[in-house]
């Protein structure tokens, strides 16, 4: 055990400075966040990291810096827009659920944000992903749902659900799906509908539950409560980034 945790760390690289990236999905100007690796080898892999409920926050950014120790260059993407960032819960739902209730525009920033990133020196644009947490987890899912050109796509306590009328299409991208057993804002309804347009799409999926976590279990902002419903969960946390890990090794 201890000389894998050895070579695990030993495949860890240093950083350089994080920095703030600006690009647009048409008119709309977007705020984003880049970390790359300081001394990576050639082209690596590029990751879209989405933002939950309250929009880029310094929980994106460091996401994006730990990927890059492990050697991906990563993009927190900025969906809501330049200068939008909900000033409660309350308006975080609003804006939030105007994405979630209008699909095509969640995933044109999602697109823009893959493009951004290709754009960049160093990323190999054959081999992306994209993760998201909570809202964020549904965008990650949608790039999949998409088509769009990832290879992979990771879910940390996301929502399942679809809108309305929905019919699943075929998935190419193959899907993680790190999920807190006991998340109320999941029903088990969606779960089930979840699996079953997997199904249907042949999608090549893994769905994660993680014993005694609720929504927000990567989050340590989330508090220690889970009769809240939202509630950091270490264990859970440390076992989902290292099934990302692992699902990365196998995608790339």
């Amino acid at each position: 055990m201890r000389l894998a945790a050895l070579a695990l760390s030993l495949l860890e690289l240093p950083v350089m400075a994080g920095q703030p990236l600006n690009y647009a999905d048409g008119a709309t100007k977007l705020a984003g966040y880049l970390a790359r690796p300081e001394a990576a080898k050639g082209k690596a892999p590029g990751v879209v990291v989405v933002h939950q409920w309250m929009g880029l926050t310094d929980h994106e950014r460091k996401v994006s810096d730990d990927l890059a120790r492990l050697g991906y260059v990563a993009l927190a993407a900025d969906i809501y827009g330049e200068g939008v960032r909900p000033k409660d819960t309350a308006e975080a739902g609003k804006i939030s659920g105007a994405f979630k209730g209008d699909r095509a525009l969640y995933r044109r920033r999602i697109a823009a944000a893959l493009d951004t990133l290709k754009a960049q020196k160093g990323v190999d644009a054959g081999r992306l992903a994209v993760i998201g947490f909570c809202f964020g987890g549904t965008g990650a899912l949608e790039a999949a749902r998409a088509g769009l050109p990832v290879k992979g796509v990771v879910s940390f306590h996301g929502g399942l659900d679809v809108p309305a009328g929905f019919e699943p299409g075929p998935i190419s991208a193959k899907v993680l799906v790190c999920h807190g057993a006991d998340d109320p804002f999941v029903p088990a309804k969606d779960v089930a509908a979840f699996q079953e347009e997997m199904r249907k799409a042949k999608a090549d999926y893994v769905f994660v539950a993680y014993a005694g976590a609720v929504h927000a279990f990567t989050q340590k902002e989330a508090g220690s409560d889970n009769s809240k419903g939202a509630a950091y969960n270490e264990a859970a946390h440390r076992r989902s980034w290292q099934h990302m890990k692992n699902f990365f090794q196998e995608i790339f």
